[in-house]
This record gives structure tokens, C-alpha cells and sequence, in this order.
């Protein structure tokens, strides 16, 4: 007998195919594209997103919130002058670093010193740290800022920027304000005032080239135009964030679309390139490198508040005793005594010389306490969200930022007095604990101020990513505020 034909069941699907808990896709608002706004930019001072015009030569761009600056065209040619007068900077420097600062005579003994003599004086007596900071910035600064600048502009000669070009600016821009060619002569002015008096002193070789050298690299620093160059480097078609991913670029006109939120873009604070992406964008967190610079770009500088008033406290600290102790002792012929700060105000002031009497209280006195004051109400008036006086206290920003490394002519001062005044029993002078505390006050003030976000000061009033000027979008329903930057032209 034939059995019945077996009914053939379904096969049951293995067990690796079946997805009882399918994975979620991963959204397409993922930061998976980025927008470059050509045509936009962000105040530093503000954090206001807004349209630059097409500046004529001669003209700026306020911010149309704060009034900072945020553009400017040059009438000079953009790479022939600045370079010109970087080459000169090099030829000055040659110059100052090998001839002669200053001879000093007292009762037929001489001494000769260079630029290199005052910080090595400074580091032979103890205050190495001190000295190391003077050394630094008059004899080692200096030339790295004017050969990072040829280069620059050696490639912005260039059809396209190369490369390795960007980086450089990027060292340029951070190093040039330790760069202090222009402080340290106001301390050879004062130090000479002071040694007339003492005995017969002869400017050297070296001081003239020196007031040559702040001349073109201020001349340099004002011919420059940054835009010009940036906008020779393309942008890359690929952007990278923190973990590796790729990130798609496309570029679109910012003045034929509506802008996203303004916590959707995010600026490049080396070249100003701006980008919006497709969803909200972390405060304070590495977003990736920026496409055109490959410098790293974020919303705000982490943890600013914090670093900036640790960074205050510790100059609070130092001042009480940079201003009560000494910062030198003059001895001469076995009389003499520690000398203070004010003590040099008052000296100069006595001597008839009002006008650098305020120009070293203002630098070494008022500046430091503006400083310091300034910063502390910036920082309290951020953490409790404060709306009063918001153009005003960037200003005060701009002002602490551009004033910082000015109360370094004390130090300066007496980096040169030490090198020269140094004969024994005859005269002497020496540095004291209160030169290490002032020092240390000016930089940590100097870095209080570059680690504060001023932006900060406007997200806390809830001024940052408001409607104020008009309501626009990028397709994606969301509001944001934007605006057209008033051009002017320049002392207008």
C-alpha cells in the first residue's frame, strides 16, 4: 500500500532573520550635512548673525547690535604692502637684536647691554620665570610673528591659499599679542628718564631700530586684510566632526534663503567661515573642523565663566602684594631702599614729567584694576542673566582685550634697569618679590580675558536665537533673527 502524501508545512524563518525589536533608522535631521552661509557673519563681540555687505575699499562693517567691528576693506593692495612692510620688520629686528640698547656711565664705569642682557640679568638674579616672560616676548615673539607672516603672505600671493597656509594664520593671530615690541619701548623711554638723573646714558643702535620695528609691524597689522586672504582658501567638500564621521558641505548664498535659528549655526572664530546645520548644535562641545581652516569649531569657549574667574581670583590675590612690596632696589654709593610701584609715579611726577607720571599710573595702576573689575562684573552680570547696559559692557570687552598687555611697561622697566645698573658698590639695582606678583597679575588678566566668551553675556540675556529683525527659516520651520550690517566709510 501507497501511504497518503505527507503535507509539506511551512518552513519556519531561522531565528537570526527575525527582528522582533527593529533598530529606529537614524533621523535625517542627524548632523549629516552642513550649510556654508556665504555672505554672513557672526559679531565676536555679540554672537549676532547677520549679512555683510560688499565692502568698497576704505569702508567697515559695524555690527548692527553691539557696533563692533565685524568687516573691514583696506585701500592698499592686500599682499604687496603688508608684505613690504614685514620684510622691513625683519631687517629692523636683525638690527635690534644685534646692536647696542643702551651704555651706562657712572664715575667712568660703563656697561653696555643688548636686548637679550635685561632677561638673562633677570633669570642670573633668581626671578627666572620673570625673566623668561621679558625674554619671550621682546626677543623670541617677535621674529616667529614676522616669519609666520611672511609665509602667510608669501602664499596669499598665491592664485589659491595652499594648505598649510591657514594653520599659520591661525599661530599669527594667537601669537601677535605676546608680541610687545611697542610696550617694551614705553619701558626704554621710562627706564631712560629714570638713569638721566643717576648719570650719563647713551641710546644705542639698537632703540632706533626698535621704534622702527613697532612702526611696520603696527603698519603690517593695519594694512593686512584678513577676509581677502581667507577668501582665497576654497572650502572643502567634506567636513569632519570629533568621532570621524564625514559631514557633506554645500555652499548657498545667505542672501537668497532664510537663515535657520541661530542655535543652528555656528561661526569659525579663525576665518569666519558660518555653517548651519540641520538640528541644534551643543553650547560649548567640539562640533568638528572647520571646512575651509580645519581649525576646531564650537558654539562658545568651554567653560568660560568658570576659567575666567578662577583665572581673576588669582590675580586678586597677587595684586595686594605686586602693589605693597618692592619691585626693585636702587642702591647708590650704599644708600638706597626698595621701590614700589607708586613710588615710580611719584618719582616721575617729582621729576616734572606729568605726562609719563600718567602714562605709568594709567598702565600699571588703572589698567590691572580696570581689568580685573571689568571682568568680574562681566562674569556677575552673566550668571545672573542681567539684560542693562549690554553695548556697553561689550565695549568694555573690547577695551580689556586691547589694554591687557600694556601694564607690562613696569616690567619691562625693570628688566632694562637691572642689566644696566649693575656696578657693585658704585650702583645697583636689583629685582624684588613685588616685579614676580605684578607680572603674574598681568598674565593671568591677559588670560582671564581670552578665555571669557562675551557672546555669553547676550545668550544670558536671551538675546541669541530671538526674532528681533525678522522671521526666517532654511525649510526646516524654524525662526531665527538676522539682519543687514551697516558699511561705512573708515572715521566716519
Amino acid at each position: 500500500m501507497t501511504g497518503a502524501p505527507k503535507s509539506r508545512l511551512p518552513r519556519r524563518p531561522a531565528l537570526k532573520s527575525l527582528r522582533l525589536h527593529p533598530k529606529p533608522r537614524r533621523p535625517v535631521t542627524d548632523l549629516a550635512r552642513l550649510h556654508i552661509l556665504d555672505g554672513l557673519a557672526e559679531c565676536p563681540s555679540c554672537g549676532y548673525f547677520q549679512h555683510v555687505p560688499d565692502l568698497k575699499p576704505g569702508h567697515v562693517a559695524d555690527c548692527r547690535r553691539c557696533r563692533g567691528q565685524i568687516g573691514r576693506r583696506r585701500t592698499n593692495p592686500p599682499v604687496s604692502t603688508p608684505l613690504a612692510f614685514c620684510l622691513a620688520s625683519a631687517v629692523l629686528y636683525l638690527l635690534a637684536i644685534s646692536q647696542t640698547l643702551m651704555t651706562f656711565d657712572l664715575f667712568g664705569r660703563t656697561n653696555t647691554v643688548t636686548l637679550l642682557t635685561g632677561p638673562l640679568e633677570l633669570m642670573r638674579e633668581g626671578w627666572g620665570v620673570v625673566g623668561a616672560l621679558v625674554l619671550f616676548a621682546t626677543v623670541i615673539a617677535p621674529p616667529i610673528v614676522i616669519g609666520l607672516m611672511l609665509a602667510v603672505l608669501v602664499a596669499a600671493a598665491q592664485p589659491q591659499l595652499p594648505h598649510w597656509a591657514p594653520g599659520l594664520m591661525r599661530r599669527y593671530e594667537h601669537l601677535r599679542p605676546w608680541s610687545m615690541i611697542e610696550v617694551y619701548m614705553l619701558g626704554v623711554f621710562v627706564a631712560y628718564t629714570k638713569l638721566i638723573d643717576l648719570a650719563h646714558v647713551e641710546v644705542g643702535v639698537a632703540v632706533w631700530a626698535l621704534a622702527g620695528l613697532m612702526v611696520t609691524m603696527a603698519a603690517t597689522d593695519s594694512t593686512l586684510d584678513i577676509d581677502l586672504i581667507w577668501h582665497k582658501r576654497p572650502v572643502a567638500r567634506f567636513a569632519r566632526r570629533p568621532n570621524g564621521r564625514r559631514v557633506i558641505v554645500s555652499t548657498v548664498d545667505a542672501s537668497e534663503i532664510d537663515l535657520p535659528p541661530a542655535r543652528r549655526m555656528v561661526s569659525c572664530m579663525s576665518c569666519g567661515l558660518v555653517c548651519a546645520a540641520e538640528r541644534d548644535l551643543p553650547q560649548d562641545r567640539v562640533l568638528g573642523n572647520c571646512p575651509r581652516c580645519q581649525a576646531v569649531v564650537r558654539r562658545r569657549k568651554p567653560q568660560s565663566l568658570l576659567r575666567c574667574i578662577l583665572l581673576v581670583s588669582c590675580a586678586i590675590i597677587l595684586y595686594v602684594p605686586a602693589n605693597l612690596y618692592p619691585i626693585m632696589t636702587i642702591i647708590q654709593i650704599g644708600r638706597g631702599g626698595g621701590h614700589t610701584i607708586l613710588n615710580g609715579v611719584r618719582e616721575l611726577y617729582e621729576a616734572h614729567m606729568l605726562p609719563l607720571a600718567l602714562l605709568v599710573f594709567f598702565a600699571s595702576i588703572t589698567v590691572p584694576v580696570l581689568k580685573i573689575v571689568g571682568l568680574v562684573l562681566m562674569v556677575w552680570c552673566t550668571w545672573r542673566g542681567s539684560a542693562r547696559r549690554l553695548v556697553d559692557r561689550a565695549r568694555l570687552f573690547r577695551l580689556i582685550d586691547f589694554i591687557g598687555r600694556w601694564s607690562m611697561i613696569d616690567v619691562f622697566m625693570v628688566s632694562i634697569l637691572v642689566a644696566l645698573v649693575h656696578l657693585g658698590s658704585i650702583a645697583n639695582i636689583n629685582g624684588e618679590p613685588g616685579l614676580f606678583a605684578f607680572a603674574s597679575v598681568v598674565v593671568f588678566t591677559i588670560f582671564a580675558a581670552d578665555c571669557f566668551d562675551p557672546r555669553l553675556m547676550w545668550d544670558a540675556a536671551g538675546l541669541n536665537g530671538v526674532a528681533v529683525a525678522r522671521e526666517v527659516k532654511l525649510g526646516m520651520g524654524e525662526t531665527a533673527s538676522g539682519g543687514t550690517s551697516g558699511a561705512r566709510p573708515v572715521g566716519a
